[in-house]
């Protein structure tokens, strides 16, 4: 007998007794935080290079070795619950989980890894934190340039065959994460600069790029979700992006400077800046990002700079993304993260 989509995953999950789980009977409860204060945690991290991990020399900067691609699971579980516990006591109220590689999907079991989690699984971890009060949000990132996870098919963008697959993707997660209210389709820096050291680099432009990410746009809002969305392609299309990109889409701008006076910058940087009040000047909902990648200030100054700047009616909330994967040696970096934001909420009140 063949199993569609919602009857693999009922019965994945129905195979545990909800009266007998308290973690699973807890997906029911849907936190959905009216100000977000959101924790972006990559639970998969095939999302950067796509050089095999296997193929480098262990000795080489630990920086790049993480950005590499590799056939099995890197995933510290000790490590996340350590950090979750700690973001529920800063007051972080929304997960948002980059998943990558990190489950079989039920539609295309075939995108696999070693390691990578049953449907039962990811949906326990995703109870688990609704139980702690999160809201659990999940992200796939199908910018060309963040799509190693997709293996073959990542040399396959805006081919029948990629629509196809992205879409049944996208349906999978949204049946394993109970319908939620937004979806992060990711789609960041897909430039040719930012694949410079990719063996393969592809770059949608004009209306193909435009055609594509609609495309994403009315596939996501058809499952009842909110696409929610990196701005980064308003820095250098700034007029078009405000006439094409719907107001319906969550807008996610991000700049990790210190200095938030765009006269300081360079004039090629001004827009990471501007872009805030860009966005805020066109009536679009946003929830600015900030990051404690470059420095220890940033956070703190997004948070400053957005309350000043930005229409508290459309400042949905901020998002902390430290940009460290779940690895036991980036734990202190994260928890950094969890503290500044710990610092900052407290402060705003």
């Amino acid at each position: 007998m063949t199993l569609n989509r919602r009857d693999f995953i009922a019965k994945a999950t129905g195979a545990i007794a909800l009266s007998a789980c308290p973690a699973i009977a807890s997906a029911a409860t849907r936190p959905e935080p009216k100000f977000i204060w959101s924790y972006l945690a990559h639970f998969g991290v095939n999302s950067w290079k796509d050089v095999p991990l296997e193929t480098q020399d262990p000795s080489l900067p630990e920086k790049w070795l993480t950005r590499c691609c590799a056939d099995h699971v890197r995933f510290d579980e000790p490590s996340w619950r350590r950090i979750s516990d700690a973001l529920a006591k800063a007051g972080c109220n929304q997960i948002i989980i980059d998943l990558a590689e990190i489950v079989v999907y039920p539609s295309h079991p075939e995108l696999a890894v070693k390691g990578s989690w049953s449907v039962e699984k990811l949906r326990a971890e995703i109870a688990r934190l609704r139980g702690m009060g999160f809201e659990v949000i999940p992200k796939m990132n199908f910018s060309a340039c963040h799509d190693t996870w997709l293996k073959d098919y990542h040399r396959m963008v805006s081919t029948k065959k990629y629509y196809q697959v992205c879409e049944d993707l996208i349906k999978d997660v949204v049946e394993i994460f109970d319908h939620p209210r937004l979806f992060h389709l990711g789609y960041d820096e897909e430039t040719a600069a930012h694949q410079a050291k990719h063996l393969f680099a592809v770059c949608r432009q004009g209306d193909l790029w435009w055609h594509d990410f609609l495309w994403f746009v009315n596939v996501t809002e058809k499952t009842g979700c909110r696409p929610w969305i990196w701005s980064d392609y308003c820095w250098k299309h700034k007029d078009e992006f405000m006439k094409r990109m719907p107001k319906s889409v969550l807008q996610s701008n991000w700049y990790y400077g210190a200095e938030f006076d765009a006269s300081k910058l360079a004039e090629n940087r001004r827009p990471y800046v501007e872009a805030y009040e860009w966005l805020d000047k066109a009536g679009f909902d946003q929830v600015p990002t900030g990051s404690n990648f470059s420095n220890d200030v940033n956070f703190a100054e997004t948070v400053k700079f957005c309350d000043t700047k930005c229409n508290p009616s459309l400042l949905k909330g901020y998002m902390m993304a430290p940009w460290t994967r779940t690895f036991a040696i980036h734990e202190e970096k994260s928890m950094q993260a969890v503290a500044q934001m710990a610092d900052v909420i407290k402060a705003r009140g």
